[in-house]
């Protein structure tokens, strides 16, 4: 019985793709597609490389030298938000970043720019910094081969908060719990792009919350409970795409 499109397995595949090509598996996706996925010759997988649309390929082989496939077919298949969001998130600690990662991927956000705040607790640079940067990138590919998604978003290297500049043309906000607006008025009218800012465990400090105001962000609050920063960005990000987006 043939499977439905949407429901199989789907694998990220860094290099160029088309249609009527052979292709031996790079081997992150032969791991994956072998011991996690268990496929089997002529098992049907969906390939993507980040760049848009998708492959529908089939095993063609497995052996001590790799997987190969046969790419048979290509679709424009989208699956983007219509909003263009760019989460600003403030560094937390090991798995909360990992999971707003993951989650913001599956809800659609655009770009994520991790920064320093003055309350992170995990302080990044140099190498240490780069190893994060493609640990969060490895979270997002998977998160796109999970959910649908055929473009990677950006990952973009942690820098300070007061470095970061917001598109001219952006509309700008900040969680803030005590803020007297909520996300539905603030998004009275349509914006180009979005850049939502979160902090981290503890929060932005009260200079930061000065120098986000002064750039433009407007406080929003999500409701009258606190919400940890690992849901706080996705609750956003959910409740953007229902007031806004594609729910």
């Amino acid at each position: 019985m043939q499977r439905h499109r949407h429901l199989m397995p789907r694998l990220h595949v860094d290099a160029p793709l088309a249609a009527g090509t052979h292709l031996a598996l790079p081997a992150a996706a032969a791991h994956h597609a072998v011991r996690a996925l268990r496929l089997q010759i002529d098992d049907a997988v969906i390939l993507f490389n980040g760049s848009g649309g998708e492959y529908a390929a089939r095993i063609e082989s497995i052996g001590r030298g790799g997987v190969a496939v046969r790419i048979e077919s290509y679709s424009a298949t989208e699956r983007e938000s219509p909003l263009a969001v760019t989460l600003l998130q403030g560094l937390s600690s090991g798995e909360r970043m990992d999971l707003t990662v993951q989650k913001s991927v599956e809800l659609g956000v655009h770009a994520i720019q991790p920064v320093a705040a003055e309350k992170s607790v995990v302080r990044l640079s140099g190498e240490r910094a780069a190893a994060r940067c493609e640990h969060w990138r490895r979270v997002a590919i998977a998160a796109c081969e999970q959910c649908g998604r055929n473009r990677v978003p950006d990952i973009l290297a942690p820098l300070p908060l007061a470095r970061y500049a917001a598109p001219p043309d952006a509309l700008k906000l900040v969680l803030a719990p005590d803020a007297g607006t909520g996300l539905k008025q603030a998004l009275s009218g349509k914006a180009a792009a979005i850049v939502l800012a979160v902090g981290p465990e503890a929060g932005f400090s009260e200079a930061e919350q000065r120098l986000l105001a002064a750039a433009g962000f407007q406080p929003v609050a999500l409701g009258p409970r606190i919400l940890r920063t690992e849901t706080a960005a996705p609750a956003a990000l959910a409740a953007l795409n229902a007031l806004a987006g594609d729910f």
